[in-house]
């Protein structure tokens, strides 16, 4: 249908987000009239209201929400394919996007990103985080073009090569005031039990979600990512594991302690990082040649204390 175009797509998806023909037209920089005239016809040459007009704002419909929401995913897959057609025109990608584990220590990277914006300021770099299985998720449907800290165990099948990083270790923290702090001795499962777990939900999208690191018949209070789990940790809020090298400053400072549990059994991850084949772009081979390095995965583990 010729009125299913992109720029329909972004103009429905402006009048969502500000409520208003008006506004939208305004932010689009188009005539109002213009902006009206467009979606009534497309209302027209679909035979379904998308927007509800009664009150003041512009609401979408059930019909109308649905329309955009393929629209989003349209706009994605077009801006994709015009990133693919540059990195091809070019060598140099447009935007490189990468999946960064909270189990290892983005700050070993931060001096990458000074030297890579030196080298390529035209390439966009694009951080997410990515839990758990949302790592591998997110290499295998395209939202990452690189992922860091991935653990191996839980790697899917196909399409990607991974070299490893190293060995990350976590350990279970709490307040000093939490109640369990004052447990004498190793932890058993019924003292868990007792207390809420703290916990971030896998980000996987397509792919199985995962959890661990917690007992099934605990009760738990789901935060959105890491900085809030540490927060909620610091208040007493409950327990939880954390990777050695995100605790260690909380428990150098006393702000949260390290208790052991009755298994004795450390939970540890293999660490990698991973990019789908054949590595196109000049960006990403970068990346991947500096991620080849012992005392970069030292800081990113927490076993060392500055990346090559």
């Amino acid at each position: 249908m010729q009125s299913l175009t992109p720029d329909m797509f972004v103009m429905l998806d402006a009048i969502a987000r500000y409520g208003s023909f008006a506004r939208a037209a305004q932010a689009l920089d188009k005539v109002p009239s213009s902006v009206t005239y467009s979606v009534r016809k497309l209302e027209d040459d679909l035979d379904v209201l998308l927007f509800d007009r009664r009150g003041p704002h512009a609401v979408l419909t059930p019909a109308g929400r649905a329309l955009l929401e393929d629209g989003r995913h349209v706009l994605a897959e077009l801006e994709d394919i015009a990133l693919r057609v540059r990195r091809i025109a070019t060598g140099w990608e447009t935007e490189l996007r990468i999946a960064l584990s909270p189990a290892v220590n983005p700050a070993a990277i931060w001096d990458l990103v000074a030297e890579f914006q030196a080298l390529a300021a035209q390439t966009r770099l694009r951080f997410t985080e990515e839990v758990l299985g949302g790592n591998w998720d997110a290499l295998l449907t395209g939202r990452a073009d690189l992922l860091i800290g991935a653990d191996a165990l839980h790697a899917p099948t196909g399409g990607f090569s991974s070299r490893p990083i190293g060995a990350v270790d976590f350990v279970l923290c709490m307040a000093p005031g939490h109640p369990l702090a004052q447990h004498e001795g190793a932890l058993a499962a019924g003292d868990l039990l007792a207390c809420h777990a703290i916990v971030v939900s896998d980000t996987s999208r397509r792919l199985e979600p995962q959890d661990r690191g917690y007992h099934a018949r605990q009760p738990l209070l789901i935060v959105p990512n890491m900085h809030s789990k540490i927060d909620a940790l610091v208040r007493g809020l409950g327990v939880s594991h954390l990777p050695l090298c995100m605790a260690r400053p909380w428990l150098d400072q006393g702000l949260l302690v390290q208790r052991q549990t009755a298994t004795g059994i450390p939970i540890r991850e293999q660490a990698v990082y991973a990019w789908r084949e054949p590595a196109q772009g000049e960006g990403l081979k970068w990346w991947l040649q500096r991620l080849d390095s012992p005392r970069l995965h030292e800081a990113l583990t927490g076993s060392g204390q500055q990346p090559a």
